[in-house]
């Protein structure tokens, strides 16, 4: 797909500005999500209509000029193309999602850790997912498991009102329990020693909220944690992630181990995105 829309491109752009169109992009419901060079800005319009023509349900073509960035995880987007709108609904894994992408952090390459997570979900377990956002992982759980409850925080109040509604829009009332709210101090207040599972989708914090995390399970339970890490080549993203949680929890006297880990994509030169499944014994 990606080829064909270079080969499209290469029917408007000069061969050497080809070298700087991004092969990844996003697709969020209607709403596609380039990254444009500024050299490529000026050919955004002719970029959005070929990938409009490669992808027919796309309505809206935007293009990201930042990084992902702040508490709330927000990128800066420019419209280009199609309808002028930052508002989607998205389907994925037979869940319906509606997100401002502009508000809202959200990502579809996610889609596969969503399911592995709600695959692992035993009968009844009570779950915490610190870092909600439009509620996907819990939705996704609450959808594909016989859950006991999953509280879904976030501090975002945008992504809090989705949330909501989205819990509305799958039926999954008493299931999906939104909390607004920074996790810390929701987990200090209402839901110390309840989980059998803890979910960390938000790789920038979660080292320093891991306490946090395990203040909320009982005895014994699973943490699911992502972070990011650098790794040139030779070196092995997962095992430094690795040892640099096994440090924090070794300080912290807690009796671990790690059953499953894995590079959930590259985020730029020797920089990935590494999911950790964390067993806590006691």
């Amino acid at each position: 797909m990606r080829k064909r829309l270079r080969k499209i491109l290469s029917e408007f752009l000069p061969e050497d500005e080809l070298l700087y169109v991004y092969n990844s992009y996003d697709i969020v419901g209607d709403i596609a999500i380039l990254r444009l060079t500024d050299k490529l800005m000026r050919y955004g319009q002719i970029i959005a209509e070929a990938l409009m023509g490669v992808h027919r349900n796309v309505k809206t073509v935007l293009a990201q000029t930042g990084p992902v960035c702040g508490d709330f995880r927000i990128r800066k987007l420019e419209y280009i193309a199609g309808e002028n709108k930052t508002v989607t609904l998205h389907r994925e894994s037979g869940c319906l999602f509606r997100v401002d992408v502009e508000k809202c952090y959200f990502s579809p390459r996610l889609s596969y850790e969503r399911m592995r997570i709600a695959k692992q979900v035993r009968d009844g377990e009570v779950v915490i997912n610190m870092f909600a956002g439009v509620g996907c992982f819990s939705i996704v759980m609450a959808k594909h498991s016989n859950i006991g409850k999953v509280y879904s925080i976030d501090v975002n109040p945008a992504a809090f009102q989705y949330m909501q509604e989205n819990v509305r829009l799958n039926r999954v009332y008493g299931k999906v329990i939104p909390v607004f709210g920074d996790a810390k101090n929701v987990i200090e207040e209402r839901v110390c020693h309840v989980a059998d599972r803890v979910l960390m989708p938000l790789p920038e914090k979660a080292l320093k909220y891991l306490p946090y995390a395990l203040l909320t399970l009982k005895k014994t339970g699973f943490i699911h944690y992502y972070d990011f890490e650098h790794a040139r080549k030779g070196e092995n993203p997962i095992e430094k992630v690795k040892l640099k949680v096994a440090e924090k929890l070794e300080n912290l006297s807690v009796t671990f181990d790690f059953p499953f880990g894995r590079i959930v994509r590259s985020t730029g030169p020797n920089w990935y995105q590494v999911a950790l499944d964390i067993a806590v014994k006691h």
